[in-house]
């Protein structure tokens, strides 16, 4: 026999509460994300093994740009070479740090009148502006004024004020952009509107190199730019791909897990390492487009998928969205996973939560990291 019993109306308050502020829906999507992963952890073989290869790498976008061949490709070195070279006169034209830039040139005249842009510029800021509008403004190429201003008052050791933060949320979105695809051009609302291509510059520059080697013929690689967004082609070492580190985001020397990347990007955003302190309490580097403060629900987001340029502008995206908006995404994107690591509690190690991530590409890292000390 089986008995039940009515919930009572402070039970029935309580419940409705809960369901009303997403706890109970978070609570139920950390419980079974985690149970899976569990379950998953129980079937683990051995972590895949990179065996030798060859490097090549180039400095860009502030960051280091490699390439990592299979050592029995020597005859494509030079080839190959080239193809990598192709990111500085993408950073040419995408840097906000240059006033010869394109980018630059834009954000200069585009507010009086429209410009003509370069068509693969123009194709990617408009996968830009669609992909604010699938996150619902997590992403956003227009936050540059909130990046100056938490820039400024970094320096002047202060938080912004309510005021600032007003003033300058006028500038951003991404309804301030009109685009003319006809002719070619992107118009800007108002003086003062900025884009930014930093949350998927890498990752759309990896893309182009990737199109080079293929044309090369070259069909196994690794690329990465800066370490944080992956693109893999092609077998490594017997293996069905490229086996890729996460790094532990409280214990970045330590190793959180194992992907086996094939024909698939990934990238990684979290706030560990770049944060700015102030009177006792930590404000990361990843802002909320949409209020113009840091966020701080997560430690670190990886992301699998298509392309580079995708996986590194929803990194960003998912960093700021949480949990539950993600799973959300996700759900309705299968073709996109997420590794959403949470802080954890006082004396615990790191437990990722897994969402649409296939059984056969990861391979967690055993539980013998020393607890977090939060």
């Amino acid at each position: 026999m089986t008995s039940s019993a009515e919930p009572s109306p402070s039970d029935e308050r309580g419940n409705r509460r809960d369901f009303i502020t997403g706890r109970s829906l978070r609570d139920r999507i950390e419980r079974n994300a985690r149970a899976a992963g569990d379950a998953f952890l129980d079937s683990l073989q051995n972590s895949p093994q990179a065996g030798a290869t060859l490097r090549m790498a180039t400095r860009a976008m502030a960051c280091e740009f490699g390439l990592i061949l299979n050592p029995g490709d020597r005859d494509v070195v030079m080839p190959a070479t080239d193809a990598l070279e192709r990111v500085h006169p993408l950073e040419q034209q995408m840097t906000v740090y240059r006033p010869d830039s394109e980018l630059t040139q834009l954000n200069r005249e585009a507010a009086a009148q429209p410009v003509v842009v370069e068509p693969e510029l123009y194709g990617l800021l408009k996968r830009s502006d669609e992909i604010a509008k699938r996150t619902a403004g997590a992403f956003d190429i227009t936050a540059a004024p909130f990046i100056a201003l938490w820039r400024r008052v970094r320096q002047e050791d202060r938080l912004p004020t309510d005021e600032e933060i007003a003033e300058t949320g006028k500038l951003v979105g991404h309804h301030h952009l009109t685009f003319d695809d006809a002719a070619r051009s992107i118009q800007l609302s108002q003086p003062g509107v900025e884009l930014n291509l930093g949350g998927i510059g890498k990752g759309y520059a990896l893309d182009v190199i990737a199109v080079e080697l293929a044309k090369q013929g070259v069909e196994a690689f690794l690329l990465h730019g800066g370490q944080s967004t992956i693109l893999a082609s092609g077998e490594h070492n017997g293996l069905a791909g490229w086996p890729v580190g996460l790094r532990n985001p409280l214990f970045t020397q330590q190793q959180l897990a194992t992907i086996l990347l094939h024909d698939r990007a990934l990238s990684t955003s979290g706030s560990n390492v770049q944060f700015h302190r102030f009177q006792g309490k930590r404000y990361g580097h990843i802002l909320d487009p949409r209020t113009g403060w840091p966020v701080d629900e997560l430690l670190s987001v990886t992301v699998l998928a298509p392309t580079a340029e995708e996986a590194d502008a929803l990194s960003t995206a998912f960093f700021v969205m949480g949990v539950e908006k993600t799973v959300e995404f996700c759900d309705n994107h299968p073709e996109v996973s997420a590794i959403l690591s949470l802080p954890p509690r006082p004396g615990q190690p790191i437990d990722p939560i897994l969402v649409n991530v296939p059984d056969d590409v990861l391979y967690i890292t055993p539980h013998n990291l020393p607890p977090a000390d939060v």
